[in-house]
């Protein structure tokens, strides 16, 4: 009965570890398509949806048959709650690729516009927490974890930091009101990403170690304004 357990469990996170990889590859293409204006590629990552929310709700009905056939406890009951967490969080991310991949065509007559502000910045270190949360978790390796939450600052200031331009560039320039609301909600979901990459970091240390650290205070770095 364990060995029958063990052989699903197995199956389950290799389901997980493809959704990490299809999401990471959205957010890739997405990010691409809006910083070249590829209205093409942002087409791909639009339809590529489909695919994320079938592998999502096949994790989901796996999860629920192991909890209900096998009642875990312990180590593989806290590793069913961060697997059913995770996949929520992935399928989240899906939805933003599809939100960023969605402005490309507004925002590329505003290219030059778009690479003046901290946005492509932002959107490099998302989507790296995003690949080490992923890390953290399929090596099961918390230290890894913790350096995606202190990242999360970073992201955090960066959009404290494209908020205070794009108003400023609003007032000084009116013809830009219309990219500069685009660069502000996309923003924003740069900003979400990071924290469900931040929600995955902390789904791992709680898995390895037991320990919550949603909440906590995290030390912040220095070296990015909010101006």
């Amino acid at each position: 009965m364990q060995r029958h357990f063990d052989r699903d469990l197995d199956s389950l996170k290799e389901n997980l570890a493809r959704m990490g990889s299809l999401v990471d590859d959205q957010l890739d293409a997405s990010c691409r398509s809006l910083f070249s204006g590829n209205i093409d590629l942002a087409t791909v990552v639009i339809d590529g949806d489909a695919a994320i929310n079938e592998m999502d709700n096949r994790i989901e009905k796996q999860c629920q048959s192991l909890l209900a056939l096998n009642q875990p406890v312990a180590v593989d009951l806290r590793l069913l709650m961060a697997i059913l967490k995770i996949n929520r969080d992935l399928e989240r991310m899906g939805d933003i690729a599809v939100n960023i991949a969605e402005r490309t065509a507004a925002l590329a007559p505003h290219r030059e516009f778009v690479r003046s502000t901290r946005l492509e910045e932002m959107a490099s270190i998302a989507l790296i927490m995003v690949r080490e949360a992923l890390d953290a978790f399929i090596n099961t390796y918390p230290p890894l974890a913790t350096r995606v939450l202190e990242s999360d600052d970073i992201v955090d200031t960066l959009n404290r930091n494209v908020f205070y331009r794009m108003v400023r560039a609003m007032q000084n320039d009116h013809r830009l009101i219309e990219a500069c609301s685009h660069i502000l909600i996309l923003s924003r979901h740069l900003e979400r990403l990071a924290d469900h990459a931040t929600n995955i970091a902390e789904d791992v240390i709680f898995l390895v170690e037991a320990k919550v650290v949603k909440h906590q205070t995290s030390i912040r770095p220095t070296g990015v304004t909010g101006e």
